[in-house]
């Protein structure tokens, strides 16, 4: 009987992707392994979704994906709620899709991102995989603690520093993620009881590495951030990255494009380029667009912009002509490129042209940045990418804010000027004269020298990569036994 690892994504599409990484990851260090991809509707309606899908079946035989049947229509007040419903309901197709694998697979282990997690189905262990960084593990960790001390909301207390959640630095209040910044929000309690639940996981995979998050992985480990509970242990795997993800991902619709990209790079003096991109869902208003391309005209540095238009229409092509300032595509020809919607995120950061990175700081993206030694201007749009903004800034080191100190800017509400795109351009690039720009770029490149020591000989992901197959091997023993009493 074949010995599997079924993986179970969060509803985004990134979430698949992410997870076939890991399992490439896995084929390379022990193969023999099959993988059993558990999708709903959600990962399958999504754009590209398909090709990537036939892609990755034709060239990894190992993969195979199941399709869990769609759960019932709901009557929901929202999205968020819909989501969470969602997720309850599809726990069951897993749970028989788990049934069915298990009929000619010794199933080894569960792995999901998706925030309600189906643990210890079948006596299957089930691993976290979370999606962003040690840090913010450490807050959703300490949730339920922070929710014992007090009958308040987070929003209660404006811009408050917390000071007290450990293996955090100190953040605003306000800058908790969304949904639970209010405790009746209706989201709320689905983050509570996902918090109260993460303890439950036989592990938890983060792609991170030890010696980017010392302060979160040490509160973790030593069992600070769940005081009441036994922590479960914190496998960091990271960087965990792909060198051809984007070509995979979109070669069917975008390899042209890619092509083209490249070909304007090669022509580009080494670490000159400000790339500005902002994940899947990063959009901006026409008039913060505007105040964007005016910043980067003055800055006078050449740049690659992917363009999305605002909301809500952000996945269909934008007039370029249109959202940007008159005549700016043409002065800036030559010096500047935009592009529309997408690029090659991380074929873009490790040309070795590109010398700064505009990001919203989605973790991948800060992920793939620090492994390429490219310094950041952090600019948090949405989730928890406000917290990740003041780790990156305070903790850190490796970015520099796009304004204020990185602590005091609402999401989405303020309208960033062209002036303070300029100078943090400027700044980032190393034109600035109090040297945060050189001293951000000097720690960027000690993380990226780190970020590769911790994959080679005796590094501290190896290690940790290792040490979670083994308790893979382990925990099927133990299933087996189980199943045999």
């Amino acid at each position: 009987m074949e010995e599997a690892i079924a993986l179970y994504p969060g509803p985004q599409f990134h979430h698949v992707v992410m997870m076939v990484e890991l399992g490439k990851l896995i084929h390379r260090h022990r193969p023999g392994f099959a993988f059993k991809f558990l999708l709903t509707n959600d990962h399958t309606s999504s754009p590209g979704a398909s090709s990537y899908i036939s892609g990755i079946q034709s060239s990894l035989p190992d993969v195979s994906f199941t399709h869990l049947p769609p759960v019932a229509p709901q009557k929901c007040q929202n999205e968020i709620e819909l989501a969470f419903k969602t997720m309850r309901l599809n726990v069951h197709g897993v749970s028989e899709a788990l049934r069915s694998i298990s009929l000619t697979s010794r199933v080894l282990a569960l792995v999901t991102s998706t925030i309600y997690a189906p643990y210890d189905l079948l006596n299957i262990p089930t691993y976290y995989h979370f999606t962003s960084c040690a840090s913010v593990l450490s807050f959703f960790l300490y949730l339920p603690t922070l929710h014992d001390r007090t009958t308040g909301s987070f929003k209660d207390q404006g811009d408050a520093l917390l000071t007290d959640v450990p293996g955090l630095p100190p953040v605003r209040a306000s800058h908790m993620p969304e949904p639970v910044l209010d405790r009746d929000n209706p989201a709320y309690p689905n983050f509570l009881d996902f918090s109260s639940s993460l303890p439950r996981a036989r592990g938890i995979i983060l792609n991170t590495f030890d010696s980017l998050e010392p302060r979160a992985l040490r509160a973790i480990a030593d069992g600070d951030c769940v005081p009441s509970r036994t922590t479960p242990p914190v496998y960091c795997i990271g960087p965990l990255i792909s060198n051809t993800r984007d070509r995979e991902r979109h070669a069917s619709s975008q390899g042209t494009k890619q092509v083209c990209i490249t070909s304007w790079l090669d022509k580009q003096p080494s670490g000159s380029v400000v790339f500005l991109c902002f994940g899947t869902g990063g959009a901006f208003s026409e008039p913060q667009l505007r105040e964007i391309a005016t910043g980067l005209e003055r800055s006078g540095h050449r740049f690659l912009w992917a363009v999305k238009n605002p909301p809500p229409d952000i996945s269909t092509e934008p007039d370029l002509n249109k959202l940007l300032p008159e005549g700016f595509l043409e002065r800036t020809e030559g010096k500047g490129m935009v592009v529309k919607s997408w690029a090659p995120q991380g074929a873009v950061l490790r040309h070795g042209s590109v010398g700064g990175f505009v990001t919203h700081c989605g973790w991948n993206s800060v992920v793939e940045a620090v492994s390429s030694g490219v310094p950041m201007l952090a600019w948090p749009l949405y989730a928890e990418q406000r917290m990740n903004n003041v780790v990156l800034v305070e903790e850190f080191g490796v970015a520099i804010p796009v304004a204020g100190d990185g602590r005091g800017e609402g999401e989405g509400e303020v309208l960033i000027s062209a002036e303070d795109v300029e100078r943090r351009v400027r700044e980032l690039m190393g034109d600035g004269d109090d040297g945060k720009g050189r001293i951000v770029r000097e720690r960027c490149k000690e993380m990226r020298d780190s970020a590769m020591a911790a994959w080679s000989h005796g590094g501290s992901s190896l290690s940790a990569f290792s040490k979670l197959l083994d308790s893979w091997k382990h925990g099927a023993l133990v299933v087996n036994k189980a199943n045999l009493t």
